[in-house]
């Protein structure tokens, strides 16, 4: 597991990737988000809980991938703060996760404003400002957090705060604030909408869609030419997230997918021979037609070698 999210979280830490992400999600694959707008942030965020005796007692959360953007908005800058989070498994808590990751963007943003007040020379015009430190012209930068579900099944996790309640009063629900989980996973991208994405994302996820069905797999892979030449970085991330088991040479830069997976099928026939080869020497040996030594020979083994593969005497 700990391969699979490092190999995620690497993978989506590319400017281009990241983009293409959220370009997908909230603009529908219009490239809006330019990489080189965005600059890298500390994905650790701390919290303040209060212990048994009142004591606050930090805990450190850590995003896995984000960055600040500063988009043109009627000519004027806008920032936004953006961050993703990587699943290779179904999370059945993930809105309240995203909102505390959320949540803690916003009182950093909270505590910042007030220490540079207090490092300015700006006083606070009112108790108000005083106590809070935080001015009445002050604002805050949005945050968009986006989970990207790197498996194959169907998302059944719940998508808003909401799903996970029981409550079924409309009149008290009015007063709960919801959270909506921002959500890509490949099994609710309809195929003709991963032209949408402009980066190997588009591959990667596609892949992943169809890394349960062999058949359908293969049949994609031929279809679509850029499966020909994938960067070593989208295959490498693939063949640990899918467990796929493609062979490519280790010096390639790129690789054609349609020949990794075909270096699987060549693999399993040559399993499949020995397999049957053993079998054929194992019941010679227990019909008295060879010897062990014989058939260890035949099988390019030692005795002790060939005793312990079959677990014969």
């Amino acid at each position: 597991m700990a391969d699979k999210d490092a190999v995620t979280k690497d993978y989506m830490q590319d400017r281009e990737t990241f983009a293409d992400a959220f370009n997908y999600l909230i603009y529908g694959g219009e490239q809006v988000i330019k990489p080189e707008q965005l600059k890298p942030l500390d994905t650790t965020s701390i919290a303040l809980p209060y212990g048994e005796d009142g004591k606050p007692v930090p805990v450190q959360k850590y995003r896995d991938v984000l960055k600040i953007v500063t988009a043109m908005e009627d000519d004027n800058a806008a920032y936004l703060l953006l961050g993703v989070e990587n699943q290779n498994q179904i999370h059945y808590a993930m809105p309240p996760r995203n909102m505390l990751y959320d949540s803690l963007q916003y009182v950093a943003q909270v505590y910042e404003a007030a220490k540079s007040h207090r490092l300015s020379d700006k006083l606070p015009e009112t108790r108000a400002e005083f106590l809070s430190g935080f001015y009445k012209t002050d604002k805050l930068l949005p945050v968009i957090t986006l989970t990207i579900y790197f498996g194959a099944d169907k998302w059944d996790a719940p998508k808003s705060l909401y799903e996970m309640f029981s409550v079924n009063d409309d009149r008290l629900m009015r007063f709960v604030s919801d959270y909506k989980l921002n959500l890509i996973a490949p099994a609710d991208i309809a195929d003709e909408d991963f032209t949408k994405f402009h980066t190997e994302l588009s591959l990667a996820l596609k892949y992943v869609k169809y890394s349960k069905d062999k058949k359908k797999l293969k049949e994609i892979i031929k279809e679509d030419t850029a499966f020909k030449s994938v960067s070593r970085k989208t295959a490498d991330m693939l063949n640990i997230v899918t467990n796929s088991g493609l062979h490519y040479n280790e010096g390639e830069e790129c690789v054609d997918m349609c020949e990794a997976i075909e270096g699987i099928k060549n693999d399993a026939r040559a399993e499949g021979v020995e397999e049957g080869v053993m079998k054929t020497l194992i019941g010679l040996v227990k019909d008295g037609i060879l010897t062990l030594a014989d058939a260890a020979a035949r099988a390019n083994m030692t005795v002790p070698e060939f005793k312990k593969k079959t677990g014969l005497n």
